[in-house]
């Protein structure tokens, strides 16, 4: 993973520096604060894990800069990973990145989520991306998903998700690590009860098959 961190810094400092994907410049602190912290869930949590080896797919959501979608990817050749982006120019630059990378197991998308009908069984991943209570009800599928937040240590003093476990969804993991140079990292991973068609009405729905 050294390696790995490396060349995507050497990338993301080098010739993408003009498109900001990254704020953290020193090697050190981009390996723990960027890699580390990306696939932390995959080795502490046998949930995560679990879940992952069972579906053989990913969706991360609102990757940014690849963040933890390619070092998840590095880390699982043998799995499908697809990441929406609501911007497209960073879509296309990290899709370029992973290619640099040797990541053929990865698509990255300029797609927004309410827009998809999970019709296959899938990990979705979330990290520093809005609020649970925001992003869960946007969710539509007949199918199982596992979703995983990655969240500060001070999660519960932000938000209230009662009322969202007592209906459609069942907390399956809740797990703290410890990050250097943070304050720590949160996992919090959900699995829907039921079918869930989505709280957002939009015009046109796809197919997540079709997107793979």
């Amino acid at each position: 993973m050294k390696e790995f961190s490396k060349k995507y810094l050497d990338l993301l400092t080098g010739e993408f520096a003009g498109i900001n994907l990254t704020r953290i410049t020193d090697p050190e602190e981009f390996y723990q604060k960027q890699i580390v912290d990306s696939v932390l869930p995959e080795t502490e949590s046998n949930v995560f894990k679990n879940a992952l080896e069972k579906t053989k797919l990913l969706v991360d959501v609102g990757f940014g800069g690849g963040f933890p979608i390619l070092p998840l990817a590095f880390n699982n050749p043998d799995k499908k990973f697809l990441g929406f982006e609501a911007r497209a120019k960073k879509a296309q630059v990290v899709q370029k990145i992973a290619g640099y990378l040797g990541l053929t197991n990865v698509k990255l998308k300029h797609q927004r989520l309410e827009t998809v009908d999970f019709d296959l069984d899938t990990v979705i991943t979330f990290k520093g991306v809005g609020k649970v209570i925001d992003y869960l009800p946007l969710i539509r599928t007949s199918k199982t998903v596992y979703v995983f937040f990655y969240k500060g240590p001070n999660f519960y003093e932000l938000e209230d998700i009662e009322e969202m476990l007592e209906k459609d969804w069942e907390l399956i993991e809740e797990k703290s690590f410890e990050v250097p140079g943070t304050e720590g990292r949160l996992l919090l991973g959900f699995k829907n009860r039921k079918v869930l068609r989505g709280t957002i009405q939009t015009e046109k729905i796809i197919k997540f098959s079709e997107l793979l």
